[in-house]
């Protein structure tokens, strides 16, 4: 099993280490300190030696930060984790702070009224982080101080850094030559002015160099980071234990590889002007820099729009890779469907089928992300991860949902399907209709050119909105091709000013929340195209579905829907049922064909 069930961090543990936290706080002269989730590579998702967040706290959720002070410690969180986050930790040690509804220079502002000096780590924090938070400090007496880790210096049994080997990403799969993107980037960076740019999302280099590895869980990335020049040459720095004989050659000779360790003193050997990116390079590089007098000039990584923007190899390989992983998911809801009306499962039993049917595809490399698996009130907790402590029964008459993805070679895939458990509950039906119909409106949807996913979130909450209702996450991300599931730039959400390009492949993911009774979210997979020309030929862009699912008709008010909404969701299902029919055994083709019959 790639997904283990056992509990990652206890609540019992935060208080001791607080305590030795604010102890550490006092010898550093200090009045308080920022514990972030991110780690020096800013990435969602860390490695367990770079879990501080969980290890400090017991929160385990992929964002959110800790402030702690002398007599008070912020666990900031955002909508995902309102509920999660009340289990996790201590709430007599810690105080959940709804975020980015309540921001850290306010909040420090109200607790700090006198002033002091609060730390941070700058290896784990933006210069535009850093920044925006000084500027809401300005005129309040409190000062940031960069710091040495001074949680580090209480994890005494902190798990070493991860030592995966890295592999080749095939050029079948990447569609473009490691040596051509990095001559293409290159151009690019001298055309803004800079020699050199600094690359520090390991996601950026995997892309880049079209390798892959698997230092974090569930994404297949290498720890590394990385100096491209402006001719296409570039300094990687990780760990040479990494990269056996096959993938140095496949690096070539344009690409240096050179011991993580090596990365400061190479930043100081620079030739400027430098390139880095103010919102996800370390605050560290940029001190770094200027210490050296090396002129650093702030421009976005060069990678990150070239790899959302998805060639023609790696667009075939996700559609690959979906209408394949379409298949395991078609024999898992028949099995579910089968099984758990009866009583019996559980939400671990449920997940580990769920791998098992995917490890039946022969190609499974990992699961992009650990399944959420939420039965009756578990299913309101929305990034919920079931363990042996939680582990609730499947029970007729409830709600299942079911959050699951996989890593393929060719392909990264993300689901959600929210499952009727035997008889329906009839006060799910109009929330689960609204979710519905607000993701076939995104995707749906025709939008000029140069819209951003702000302008597209609405969409998906309006059928919500008409009824009092609302869900406290955004509506879509960004996936990477056999990459990171949750990638950048652009994403859908009421916050996102990212212009939308076709190419980019997003989820649709609706939900809705009854804490303490169920939870409901419907999503699929979207790629932006060029719109066929319409009326006066204007130049729009549209969706193309990649997820090839069926949804629950049983928890759907037909009456509710529009003309315009069951035509979508019937011939939705009928492309589902010639796709995925010929894939699948005799029994869930039989089941698959009743799944999929018009509304």
């Amino acid at each position: 099993m790639f997904q283990e069930f056992s509990a990652k961090s206890s609540p019992a543990n935060g208080p001791v280490r607080l305590a030795a936290l604010r102890r550490e706080i006092g010898r550093a002269g200090l009045d308080g300190f920022i514990v972030p989730r991110a780690d020096a590579f800013q990435g969602e998702y860390v490695a367990e030696s770079d879990a501080r967040l969980g290890w400090l706290t017991g929160f385990t959720g992929s964002a959110g930060f800790c402030i702690a002070l002398a007599d008070r410690a912020g666990v900031f969180i955002d909508g995902r984790y309102r509920v999660q986050v009340r289990a996790e930790v201590d709430l007599a040690a810690f105080t959940p702070v709804p975020w980015p509804e309540v921001k850290p220079g306010p909040w420090l502002r109200e607790q700090m009224p006198q002033g002091g000096a609060v730390g941070f780590d700058p290896w784990l924090h933006t210069r535009r982080e850093i920044e925006e938070l000084a500027k809401a400090l300005a005129g309040s007496g409190i000062t940031l101080v960069e710091s040495r880790n001074l949680v580090n210096a209480i994890w005494t049994d902190r798990p070493a850094p991860p030592r995966a080997p890295a592999r080749i990403h095939p050029a079948e799969f990447a569609g473009e030559d490691s040596a051509t993107k990095r001559r293409r980037l290159g151009a690019a960076i001298a055309t803004g002015g800079a020699r050199t740019a600094v690359l520090t999302l390991p996601d950026s280099i995997a892309w880049l160099l079209n390798i892959r590895g698997a230092d974090i869980p569930r994404n297949p990335v290498v720890q590394a980071f990385a100096l491209l020049d402006s001719t296409g040459g570039l300094a990687l720095f990780a760990d040479p234990a990494k990269f056996d004989a096959a993938l140095l050659a496949h690096l070539g000779p344009e690409v240096r590889l050179a011991p993580f360790d090596a990365f400061g003193e190479a930043l100081t050997d620079l030739a400027g002007p430098v390139q880095v990116d103010p919102a996800t390079a370390p605050l560290a590089v940029w001190r770094l820099l200027e210490a050296a007098g090396i002129p650093a000039i702030a421009g976005e990584d060069p990678c990150i729009a070239a790899k959302a923007r998805k060639n023609p190899a790696e667009v075939a390989g996700m559609e690959a890779a979906h209408l394949r992983d379409a298949a395991a998911l078609a024999e898992f809801l028949a099995w579910v469907d089968a099984e758990a009306p009866k009583g019996g499962l559980t939400e671990i039993d449920v997940v580990t089928r769920l791998e098992d049917c995917r490890r039946a595809t022969g190609v499974l490399l990992d699961i992009s992300f650990d399944t959420i698996c939420g039965a009756g009130p578990n299913g309101a907790i929305v990034h919920y991860r079931v363990t042996e402590d939680t582990n609730r029964a499947v029970t007729p008459g409830e709600l299942l949902l079911v959050d699951s993805g996989a890593q393929y070679p060719d392909g990264t895939t993300d689901i959600t399907r929210t499952l009727a458990v035997g008889p329906v509950r009839d006060d799910a039906r109009a929330p689960f209709t609204r979710v519905l119909r607000g993701m076939i409106a995104v995707a749906r949807a025709r939008w000029p050119r140069g819209l951003a996913g702000r302008d597209l979130d609405a969409l998906a909450r309006a059928p919500l909105w008409q009824a009092g209702l609302d869900y406290d996450h955004g509506t879509g991300h960004g996936v990477g091709a056999a990459l990171c599931v949750h990638e950048g730039p652009a994403r859908i959400s009421r916050i996102s000013d990212v212009t939308l390009a076709p190419g980019m492949i997003l989820s649709d993911e609706p939900g809705y929340y009854r804490e303490g009774a169920f939870g409901i979210r419907i999503e699929n997979l979207l790629l932006i195209e060029e719109a066929p020309k319409l009326g006066d030929g204007r130049d729009h862009l549209c969706f193309r579905t990649l997820t090839w699912v069926p949804i629950d008709r049983r928890l759907i008010l037909a009456e509710m829907l529009s003309t315009e909404e069951r035509a979508w969701l019937d011939a939705y299902h009928a492309e589902v049922l010639a796709r995925v029919a010929p894939l699948v055994s005799a029994p869930t083709r039989a089941w698959l064909e009743a799944a999929c019959a018009p509304l």
